[in-house]
């Protein structure tokens, strides 16, 4: 009898431990808002995990497009900026709302212009960021940043 009692207790805790698991996928979206990125591709544009967002490498396209826009490293900041801008406010977050960001450069001689447009989306708080040099980036890119948002609950 003890045995069947240990055996009911141990799946039950069993069962229960999945249910938690199931629970936490619950709370995962995928998210895609098609103003940006071509809602296409075979990743998601982003994921929400509770009251935080993980956006996916943004680059400097021509919304709806996998057209990178003319003008070189500074205007090609500026609209991968203005694209995670734009993704954020698709799913609710702002820029504000940013806590972590990776900047991949094709050549970290240009490290200085993309800085000052990226210091140039904030003011005063910036989020934690690591900037690195890409051997190649997507589409011919010379910049791609990747971010993640939280906001409280």
């Amino acid at each position: 009898m003890k045995k069947a009692l240990l055996l009911v207790a141990v799946l039950g805790s069993l069962a229960s431990a999945g249910q938690t698991c199931a629970a936490g996928q619950d709370g995962i979206e995928y998210l895609n808002s098609g103003k940006v990125l071509p809602t296409n591709l075979p990743f998601s544009e982003a994921v929400r995990v509770g009251n935080t967002v993980y956006l996916s490498g943004q680059l400097g396209i021509v919304p709806g497009t996998r057209n990178i826009v003319e003008g070189g490293i500074r205007a090609e900041a500026r609209q991968t900026m203005e694209n995670i801008k734009t993704s954020l406010e698709a799913h609710g977050y702002a820029m504000t709302d940013l806590v972590k960001c990776t900047a991949m450069l094709l050549d970290m001689s240009e490290w200085g212009v993309f800085n000052e447009v990226y210091a140039s989306f904030f003011s005063g708080r910036y989020p934690a960021r690591s900037a690195l040099g890409a051997n190649g980036l997507a589409l011919g890119a010379r910049v791609e940043v990747e971010c993640i948002a939280a906001v409280s609950q």
